[in-house]
């Protein structure tokens, strides 16, 4: 499938998953990510922050207990500079440094700017995925590019409530694969 069809499939897939399917899947995602990351070596995790409403993975789970177990690992979370088409990164101090975007997404107000060099993993949010660690987002490209200016060491994982399919047949040049993906099931 295209990069279109699959965007649209999956968000409603998505939207169509009861609360409790929901919650059974973030479940699954959490406990999966513990047992398929390692985060030995890890100071530097970049984040994306989740429209629930949505029904995007809800990876704040994660994140607690990454900050609970691993309390020197520092979060970078993302900002739209609608100007450059860029996201800019800033470390997570506290939610009151948020603020809802046009799209309903938390960003960063203020803080401590973040360089994507110095992330050592990114969680990359995802509607589809494929067996070749090639991603459909949202269609801005603002991972993709973000993902191109970290070191090459870094360990790029997207987190989908599904499984991957085969192949996305659109894939350009511009597209970053994943490493990994972490899902419901694996």
């Amino acid at each position: 499938m295209l990069k279109k069809e699959l965007r649209a499939s999956y968000l409603e897939k998505r939207l169509a998953l009861s609360d409790t399917e929901y919650a059974d899947r973030n479940q699954k995602l959490v406990d999966n990510f513990f047992t398929s990351i390692d985060l030995t070596g890890v100071n530097v995790i970049h984040v994306f922050l989740p429209m629930i409403k949505y029904k995007e993975p809800d990876i704040w789970p994660i994140l607690e207990r990454i900050k609970k177990e691993k309390p020197l690992i520092r979060f970078s979370i993302p900002r739209v500079n609608y100007k450059s088409q860029e996201l800019e990164n800033f470390y997570f101090e506290s939610p009151d440094q948020l603020k809802e975007n046009k799209w309903g997404i938390q960003e960063p107000q203020f803080g401590e700017r973040a360089h994507p060099e110095d992330i050592d993993l990114v969680i990359v949010p995802l509607l589809a995925v494929d067996k070749h660690g090639h991603r459909v987002g949202y269609g801005k490209g603002y991972y993709d590019k973000l993902l191109g200016l970290c070191k090459p060491t870094c360990l790029k994982v997207g987190i989908s409530l599904f499984e991957p399919i085969e192949k996305i047949e659109d894939v350009n040049g511009l597209d970053v694969a994943l490493n990994f993906c972490v899902t419901a099931n694996s």
